[in-house]
């Protein structure tokens, strides 16, 4: 298998019309040529979703989120809800370069999903993002019932370094309240703090993530004061879990340096008493979620692990 040809056409477009910056370029350039590009490729959202702007009010500050929910449910419905992370390396991405893909798993698992806009490194650097993944988190299984949805089941999902914060703030969760969170998603986590071996070694130039690039966005979200080695906020495999970790579909892209970050992940949960899924998306790269617009394949994949977490969400607990 190799990697898929529109994926490979979506990225040589990309170069075509955004040269790459200067080695020296700073987190806001990069941030703005990430958003950029979002912008430049992006493409609607699907039909039969609605989208409401949010602002989640915790302690100290206030998140901007945006809740998808599906117009195909009935009003009797209660639909189960998702958090969901944007990836990006803890530093760039928000909710607009994460739009389509969140409105499309909206769709696609037929469930709610709440997209938190967190704050990013450098200039909110490690526990900042964590914090707030758990306390948006938290705040949100606090409303359901306000906000209308399930009160049984709860799903929290991410891509990259959100799937990193996704698992971190389930680990939080079901701390804190046994069973909390049902189900996680993890599209292509980072969860080692590795730069070599393996996918690492194999897949080390992209495209879509580069290893060279994983240790910059490392750098910066660790550039405030380095966290202790059993930190699982940072680490997550630092330490075993307190309690049976949630339900896990974890995608590996096997084109990507993190492919083997899933596998590990799996084990690691599985060895905690969890139950993981691995999906082995085998042409594609880091990041294809948020190209599904820009390629049949990836697309189809998303709809097959949308509608799969749907099922997992909905499963007998």
């Amino acid at each position: 298998m190799t990697i898929d040809a529109d994926i490979l056409a979506y990225y040589d477009k990309v170069a075509s019309a955004f040269p790459p910056l200067p080695a020296n370029s700073d987190a806001l350039a990069i941030r703005r040529q990430f958003k950029e590009v979002a912008r430049e490729f992006a493409m609607p959202r699907p039909a039969g979703i609605r989208v409401e702007e949010m602002v989640l009010p915790l302690a100290g500050r206030e998140l901007r989120a945006r809740l998808y929910r599906p117009e195909r449910a009935k009003r009797s419905d209660s639909l189960p809800l998702i958090m969901y992370l944007h990836g990006g390396g803890w530093v760039v991405g928000d909710l607009d370069t994460h739009d389509l893909l969140v409105a499309q798993l909206a769709v696609d698992a037929h469930c709610a999903v709440v997209s938190v806009d967190y704050r990013m490194a450098p200039e909110a650097p490690f526990p900042a993002p964590a914090d707030d993944a758990l306390d948006a988190l938290i705040w949100l299984a606090e409303h359901r019932s306000r906000l209308g949805f399930a009160t049984d089941r709860l799903g929290v999902a991410g891509d990259s370094a959100g799937a990193h914060l996704a698992a971190v703030a389930a680990r939080g969760a079901n701390n804190r309240v046994a069973g909390l969170v049902t189900a996680q998603l993890l599209l292509y986590p980072v969860v080692r703090f590795l730069f070599d071996g393996g996918s690492y070694t194999a897949n080390a130039d992209g495209p879509g993530l580069s290893v060279e690039e994983l240790k910059w966005y490392w750098a910066q979200f660790l550039t405030a004061r380095p966290p202790a080695a059993e930190d699982v906020r940072a680490f997550p495999l630092a330490q075993p879990f307190d309690r049976r970790p949630a339900r896990a579909l974890i995608v590996a892209a096997a084109y990507d340096p993190l492919y083997d970050d899933a596998f590990e992940f799996a084990k690691f949960l599985e060895a905690n008493g969890g139950l993981a899924e691995v999906i082995d998306a085998n042409d594609m790269t880091h990041g294809f979620g948020r190209v599904q617009a820009h390629s049949k394949a990836a697309a189809a994949w998303m709809k097959g692990i949308s509608q799969r977490f749907g099922e997992l969400l909905r499963a007998p607990r």
